[in-house]
């Protein structure tokens, strides 16, 4: 199902459907569309919309698949989306699974909201920017670190970094003292943000790796990832809009992380 080339994007050719989310789809109302691939990421996951008819639980569902073996981790997806939604405007899950060869899926309600990274906002980038910034700013706010049980500091990351590669992570430098803890949306990178049709934040996906840190680990990677989607220029407006100025040192730490881990 995997071809193995290293994109992460909309899907450019077919996808074949897993099994699990064929089974998904079938339960949904007769004559009803059939799944469609909205995003692949380097690890070989996918994700599929299945459009529902808006009546019962048949409700626009987006579901995710991953192959046996990769270091996505859906269950921990899931449990933190429980989690966080009782706080802030993330996805309602109505299933977790994991099929007898290993891979994973996880089937959550639509939000309101489009992404960041559609069409519409690519080409209205000074409106997404300003969302991204203001979302990540509610994000933090919203989520309570003296009860949040999920953890993505520097030594976290180390940690499962190596984990998954075998050997340590070498070459960065001493990390900053923390500026604020904060819950991190820990994939702050811009399609995982929502907007709703005037232009504000609606919500946010994709926080399987969601835990406290330092809020500088989401804001340079949410600012550093504006170039790609947006071009160069809008690093300074993301975060304008989150209300905090640039901070050299920590943003070169924390991407350098990011790339390392």
């Amino acid at each position: 199902m995997y071809s193995g080339t290293p994109y992460s994007g909309t899907p450019l050719g077919p996808v074949a459907l897993p099994p699990s989310i064929a089974r998904i789809a079938d339960g949904r109302a007769a004559g009803a569309p059939p799944p469609v691939p909205v995003w692949q990421n380097e690890a070989g996951g996918l994700t599929f919309r299945i459009d529902g008819d808006g009546v019962g639980d048949r409700e626009t569902l987006f579901a995710k698949w991953v192959p046996a073996g990769t270091a996505l981790d859906l269950a921990a997806e899931a449990e933190r989306l429980r989690w966080a939604r009782q706080f802030t405007p993330v996805p309602r899950v109505k299933e977790y699974g994991r099929d007898d060869d290993g891979a994973a899926w996880l089937v959550t309600y639509a939000l309101p909201g489009e992404s960041a990274v559609s069409p519409r906002w690519l080409a209205e980038p000074a409106t997404a920017v300003r969302a991204l910034g203001a979302g990540l700013r509610v994000l933090h706010e919203q989520l309570p670190v003296a009860d949040c049980p999920f953890d993505w500091s520097v030594e976290e990351r180390l940690a499962r970094a190596a984990r998954h590669s075998g050997r340590p992570v070498t070459g960065l430098p001493p990390a900053p003292p923390a500026d604020r803890l904060v819950v991190c949306h820990g994939d702050p990178c811009a399609p995982n943000t929502l907007l709703h049709d005037d232009g504000s934040w609606s919500g946010h996906v994709d926080l399987g790796t969601m835990g406290v840190a330092d809020r500088w680990a989401d804001l340079a990677v949410a600012s550093w990832n504006t170039r790609m989607n947006y071009g160069p220029g809008w690093e300074d407006a993301l975060l304008d809009a989150y209300g905090i100025a640039r901070d050299p040192e920590r943003i070169d730490f924390y991407r350098r992380l990011w790339e390392a881990t």
